[in-house]
């Protein structure tokens, strides 16, 4: 049984998960080409928890994904993917998936709004008066 459907998520415990692999892309990220013994073991903790398949305590990798509705080899994927990255370089990527993703609800919220309009049987009752 998985730990995570034993406990019920409330949005503090969802916080939570979204807070714990926020730290673990950013320990990933800047702890990637450590030298010193602290900041490798950082590092060290955060890949392993990503690459853990424990599903036996409620925060584990595969439990937060599951929590907050997220694929975890994609997540993984991109985790891995921007740790490799340089500060300019990592900052370029997350501005065009933002982007990206702003012009996808832009679009369908001009799509949206326009199929409304059109597909309304009041909107072609007042046009006819």
């Amino acid at each position: 049984m998985n730990a995570a459907e034993e406990y019920p998520a409330r949005p503090s415990q969802k916080e939570l998960a979204a807070g714990i692999l926020k730290q673990v892309a950013q320990d990933l990220r800047r702890f990637h080409g450590a030298t010193s013994a602290v900041e490798r073991g950082l590092y060290v903790d955060a890949y392993s928890w990503l690459a853990s398949g424990d599903t036996s305590w409620p925060f584990s990798f595969l439990n937060v994904c599951e929590l907050l509705k997220l694929s975890p080899e994609i997540v993984c994927e991109e985790l891995l993917g921007d740790q490799s990255l340089g500060a300019f370089s990592y900052w370029i990527r997350r501005c065009g998936r933002a982007a990206r993703k702003f012009q996808v609800l832009f679009s369908h919220a001009f799509t949206n709004g326009r199929n409304a309009d059109h597909a309304s049987p009041s909107a072609l009752a007042h046009a006819a008066d």
